[in-house]
């Protein structure tokens, strides 16, 4: 896809008037934040422009030169033949960088998982599902803060949320919502049968208490006392919360805090999170079918990945890859080549569906 040279030169002037204004002094405040935000979305894509721009001019003036001298020729024909060969994907990633964005993939992320069938196998699978993203976090250089979990009795999840801060969370991880299936020998099988079992992954990207305003009279706040592992205080003091907004229906419960009131800020951020999807999923419901064509509409009801151990191979169903590295893909390293290759093809079919 090749950018207008107009279009072009209004990135680049666009891009020299915020470099003045950052440079003033004269910001404050939120315009400052603003400036800011707007700076660092738009000096990639100038970037890109200013050297799609510079590579076009070498070529319109080397095409144009009528050189007598055969050395020289040569050269020339050689600097051609790399500008051809380079500017197509200079024109690409400058395609890419002006693709629209979704508002919330600078966002942090809730993340949840949820065992699914396959009883205290799936519990294990969640498990290791969660221990997963947390080293592909680290190695992302983000932060992964644990907000609840409800354990089975053999050491796997029924149930984990979590909140991953970072530099662009959302983007990289949103891909990850859906079924999740696992194929392999339960430790609690004696008979060495393969089984299958699912886990549910739900990735949301995480507001502010601006972005979602929530009133107290919307809100049904019941305590009651905690149950299963804790501490000394569980079942001795009224401290979990169950906090259901009544116009959604939507409910949240946490207990893992000794403190009521540390459960109710984990609820209500929790809460916030999935009003907010909810409102997006609101907003974007006339692109639905757009987004079906793309490599996924999001829908945790899903089924997007196969975890087969006897084969030690991971499949993504979404875009048919394969990777015989089942164990890279749980360390961290191939979950990332897995999730790059999700984004790269979103981006692909993004750009084919602009170029129809």
């Amino acid at each position: 896809m090749t950018i207008p040279a107009e279009r072009l030169d209004q990135i680049a002037h666009r891009f020299a008037e915020l470099e003045a204004r950052m440079a003033s002094g004269t910001l404050e405040g939120d315009a400052f934040v603003q400036a800011s935000r707007d700076y660092a979305e738009l000096e990639p894509v100038a970037r890109a422009a200013e050297q799609a721009r510079t590579m076009r001019a070498e070529l319109a003036e080397l095409e144009s030169l009528d050189d007598s001298d055969p050395e020289m020729k040569v050269l020339a024909e050689e600097e051609i033949a790399r500008l051809r060969e380079e500017l197509p994907v200079v024109e690409r990633a400058l395609a890419v960088a002006m693709l629209p964005r979704d508002s919330a993939d600078a966002r942090p992320a809730m993340l949840e998982i949820r065992a699914g069938t396959g009883g205290d196998e799936a519990a294990l699978f969640a498990a290791d599902l969660f221990r997963m993203y947390e080293r592909y976090a680290a190695e992302q250089g983000w932060r992964v803060e644990t907000i609840s979990v409800n354990a089975s009795d053999i050491g796997g999840f029924k149930e984990v949320v979590a909140n991953v801060t970072g530099t662009g969370v959302f983007a990289k991880l949103k891909f990850e919502s859906g079924v999740h299936r696992v194929q392999r020998v339960p430790v609690t099988e004696s008979g060495g049968r393969i089984h299958t079992s699912a886990a549910t992954v739900a990735v949301l990207p995480e507001p502010s208490e601006v972005d979602v305003s929530i009133e107290d009279k919307d809100l049904k706040i019941d305590i009651y006392r905690s149950s299963g592992a804790g501490g000394q205080h569980v079942n001795t003091t009224d401290s979990a919360v169950r906090i259901t907004h009544v116009p959604t229906g939507i409910v949240v419960a946490m207990q893992d805090e000794r403190s009521q009131h540390r459960n109710r800020d984990k609820a209500m951020q929790v809460l916030r999170a999935r009003l907010y999807e909810k409102r997006r999923e609101e907003v974007h419901g006339a692109e639905a079918e757009a987004r079906k064509a793309m490599v996924g509409s999001g829908d945790r009801s899903e089924r997007i990945r196969t975890y087969n151990f006897p084969q030690g191979r991971v499949t993504d169903h979404r875009i048919g890859l394969t990777l015989h590295k089942l164990d890279d893909v749980l360390a961290g390293p191939g979950l990332a080549e897995l999730i790059d290759a999700l984004i790269a093809e979103d981006e692909a079919k993004r750009l084919a569906a602009l170029g129809e």
